[in-house]
């Protein structure tokens, strides 16, 4: 109790000498330091699991533990999330999009650490996805609780959500340029400069941090080999379009999987997704975990990526081609993969799966142009780093994102043209036929979506229960005309809500529909308020988003909407007026760049 006494002092201390915007910088390197100490305790026990589970592994037969390991692994993190967590923490970038959409970027506590716990245990004991979205979830939640903890106000609260986001892609990769882009492409905040600059702060923090506890080396052995040719250009821009179709059909295999899953029941689904995982693994061994491995064994100069093949019946096939037959069954089957160890129960990402990929696309692509000798040498190491671009930038509809992760995770920078024209041209193809990200596309399919707009954005600052005029008198059906006007009399309002005695809204009076007759006393004991009442132009539902209410607004051209819950009992009055004043105050608050 003392404790918290003397901390509520010093925030109110806070308060009275620092401003909140000042303050916030110091809240985004607390999320900049914890964010990247989080990254680490996950990469730490992935490795520490993958290297105590496979250090026996024969590395040139089959091996059979590989039908085990994975269906343990997605049971004890299923078994985890529902007996201990209950509650669903798959699809972490998903659920920071619904926060910041829907739950004025709220997000429950325990999500600072039950991804970190579910996902060590996922990918430790080889399910196929990767760690960066329960990281990033992770560090959005340490955001978003950080500054509920400070009692900062919703706009930062939501920066810090972005600050948690960026800190865990600048820390788990070393990439401060890239986690900062990744907020403003794949979060979709719309931000001003002076909201920028906590993010920045939090990237370095989180990027300085991973370089005290991982050292300074990039996270892929990659070394450049050849320089880029510009008569290689044509190539890269084919490279592209096929990293488009290829982030397409990892987009429309993965939610078509995912919809199967989700209608079976949690015992069915982990039956499914264990077995189809272990087999795909047993068959495919580079599917085994995050697929780093398979990442740095092809960028390697040489020809080490024919050890691919062991411990799968490919290996003892010799062709030159055997490699190519086997990496593209690998891309085909990747996606099932990774959607059969979430549906499966597991936790994991799709950040990791993009890299690999789009490694192996990339090549693929090189390596058979060589072979066929139609052209002259192209870098395969080169081209499996554009590929990784590539696919990252169609699926995750982040191009920004994509060029600057590669060249920051390699130090790949010489390929810095052909990262952005093959960034460029993935999106672009991709835009033609999928509108939305792999993130994105579950909340879309349900409304719940904020975008790119700032407008949009605003909205959801806004809500319909804290905007309704409640003082509106109403009025019964059976009132005469009369008494109708002796309502009009004591009020300053041309609209006046009919409720049943339950409170149920039975229509609307306008003043302009009486006007010819409420100056007739004659008339006052004849007609009743159910004689002259019209329906509602429409109802808003009190639980209506507020773009749901201005689309209603714009439908229908009324100034004023009645408001009902969802037994339809009248709750208040909603007018433009009031939304385009609040709109105005949230957008002068929270996007303005003005020094308070």
């Amino acid at each position: 109790m003392q404790i918290r006494t003397i901390f509520n002092q010093l925030l109110l201390w806070r308060d009275s000498h620092i401003k909140e915007r000042h303050f916030l910088l110091f809240v985004s390197f607390l999320v900049g330091s914890i964010t990247a100490v989080a990254a680490w305790l996950l990469k730490s026990s992935i490795h520490f699991l993958q290297v105590f589970l496979t250090e026996n592994f024969s590395r040139e037969n089959l091996n059979f533990s590989y039908l085990l390991l994975p269906i343990v692994g997605i049971l004890i993190a299923g078994l985890y999330v529902k007996y201990v967590v209950k509650d669903d923490i798959s699809h972490g970038v998903t659920k920071i999009l619904y926060a910041i959409s829907q739950r004025k970027s709220r997000i429950k506590p325990h999500n600072i650490y039950t991804s970190l716990i579910a996902s060590s245990i996922t990918i430790g004991f080889g399910g196929s996805v990767g760690a960066e979205a329960p990281i990033v979830l992770t560090g959005s939640a340490i955001g978003s609780n950080l500054g509920r903890l400070f009692r900062l106000e919703q706009h930062s609260l939501m920066i810090l959500v972005g600050c948690g986001a960026a800190g865990a892609i600048a820390g788990i990769f070393k990439a401060p340029i890239a986690g900062i882009l990744f907020v403003i492409e794949v979060l979709m905040l719309d931000l001003t400069m002076s909201s920028i600059l906590p993010l920045l702060v939090t990237a370095v923090t989180a990027t300085t941090v991973s370089y005290l506890l991982n050292g300074m080396d990039a996270m892929f052995a990659y070394s450049q080999m050849e320089p880029f040719l510009l008569n290689r250009i044509p190539y890269v821009i084919v490279l592209g379009i096929l990293c488009g179709f290829l982030s397409l059909y990892v987009i429309r295999v993965m939610s078509w999987l995912e919809a199967i899953f989700q209608g079976l029941e949690q015992w069915k689904r982990f039956l499914l997704g264990g077995v189809m995982l272990s087999l795909l693994i047993f068959f495919f061994p580079p599917l085994y975990g995050e697929g780093y491995n398979t990442i740095n064994t092809l960028l390697a100069p040489g020809d080490g990526y024919l050890t691919l093949t062991k411990e799968s019946f490919f290996y003892n096939l010799e062709s030159r081609w055997t490699i190519v037959l086997f990496l593209l069954l690998v891309i085909l089957f990747k996606v099932f993969a990774t959607t059969a160890t979430n549906g499966g129960g597991g936790t994991g990402g799709v950040f990791a799966p993009t890299l690999f990929l789009g490694c192996i696309a990339g090549f693929i692509f090189s390596y058979t142009l060589n072979q066929l000798g139609y052209t002259n040498y192209l870098p395969q190491e080169n081209f499996a780093l554009m590929g990784m671009a590539g696919v990252m930038a169609g699926v995750m509809h982040a191009p920004l994102t994509s060029t600057f992760l590669i060249a920051e995770l390699t130090g790949g920078y010489v390929l810095f043209l052909p990262l952005m024209i093959i960034s460029l041209i993935s999106y672009v193809t991709i835009l033609m036929f999928e509108k939305h990200s792999i993130y994105a596309i579950r909340l879309a399919k349900r409304g719940e979506l904020i975008t790119h707009h700032k407008d949009k954005a605003v909205l959801t600052f806004l809500k319909v229960e804290d905007l309704l005029e409640r003082d509106i008198p109403t009025v019964k059906p059976n009132y005469t005309l009369g008494e109708m006007v002796k309502v009009i009399s004591n009020s300053t309002r041309n609209i006046f809500p009919v409720v049943d005695d339950n409170g149920k809204l039975l229509g609307m009076v306008l003043i302009n529909d009486i006007r010819n007759i409420m100056f007739r006393p004659e008339l006052y004991d004849r007609f009743t308020v159910e004689k002259f009442m019209v329906g509602a132009p429409a109802k808003v539902n009190i639980s209506s988003s507020m773009e749901e209410v201005m689309a209603c607004f714009e439908n229908t051209k009324a100034w004023n909407l009645p408001v009902v819950d969802s037994k339809g009992i009248y709750m208040g009055i909603l007018s433009q007026s009031s939304v385009f004043n609040s709109y105005r105050e949230v957008l002068l608050q929270n996007y303005s760049d003005t020094e308070e």
